[in-house]
């Protein structure tokens, strides 16, 4: 009678040992999605993928008419408005947030939970000088006469810009969330991938700016509309020039 009781005792055992390690091997070797990828990250990548053609179209329309008004002699133009100086800092202070937003990510990683409130403090405070730095910019250029309706150029320039700064605005708007549920103790380093999900989004952000950055200010206009026709080709040659420039200082 013992021994049959022992027996069984010892069957129960070994079957439930079975039906753990079947449990444990299920949750190590198969991945959340039959890719091995995060569906999350690439709902994210689909997303942006998405908004690449989106920035597209809008970047394309403007490059497209980005003369238009100056042949049609509708002012204010460009040149009369633009405070290049002013726009670089603007760029610089986006761009810096890149490096504290990989920091943030790094921090978590490491399970330092005061780095991680630190570093996405800081991105959301440099996105949000960013959006101020934009809303004056635009309030200037109101004020000296370029409006949404003032010239195809003020309605391209506009809508480019403004649907920038409002994803810009959606992501600090994110990264404070993160920040609040941080604060909580809710992002210990087994989530973070809800930082990485939105670092990719903020640095697809910083690189959409460097594109509508370089194509709208850097990109010369003609002075006025005796000057249009050969305000193309010089563009075109200023950017071969910035590009012979780049290759020549290549270590090759």
């Amino acid at each position: 009678m013992a021994t049959a009781t022992a027996i069984e005792l010892e069957l129960e055992t070994a079957h439930g040992a079975g039906h753990d390690g079947h449990d444990d091997h299920g949750h190590a070797d198969h991945p959340p999605t039959s890719t091995g990828l995060n569906s999350r990250k690439m709902l994210m990548w689909l997303f942006l993928a998405s908004d690449c053609m989106f920035f597209g179209t809008l970047i394309s329309t403007y490059i497209s008419t980005r003369n238009r008004s100056i042949e049609l002699g509708t002012p204010p133009y460009p040149n009369e408005i633009f405070d290049i100086p002013y726009t670089s800092v603007s760029a610089f202070v986006l761009l810096m947030s890149s490096l504290t937003m990989v920091l943030a990510l790094s921090a978590i990683q490491r399970g330092d939970n005061r780095g991680l409130r630190i570093w996405i403090a800081a991105t959301a405070l440099l996105g949000a000088i960013f959006v101020g730095g934009q809303f004056f910019e635009f309030t200037s250029f109101a004020h000296e006469g370029l409006t949404l309706s003032s010239n195809i150029f003020g309605s391209s320039f506009y809508v480019l810009t403004g649907f920038h700064g409002a994803h810009v605005t959606i992501g600090v708007a994110w990264l404070m969330s993160l920040l609040f549920v941080s604060l909580r103790g809710g992002l210990p380093p087994e989530h973070a991938a809800d930082v990485e999900i939105a670092g990719l989004y903020w640095h697809f952000v910083d690189i959409v700016w460097i594109v509508i950055f370089t194509l709208v200010y850097l990109i010369p206009y003609a002075d006025g509309p005796e000057g249009a026709v050969e305000a193309v080709p010089e563009a075109f040659l200023r950017v071969l020039t910035i590009g012979e420039r780049f290759l020549t200082a290549l270590p090759i």
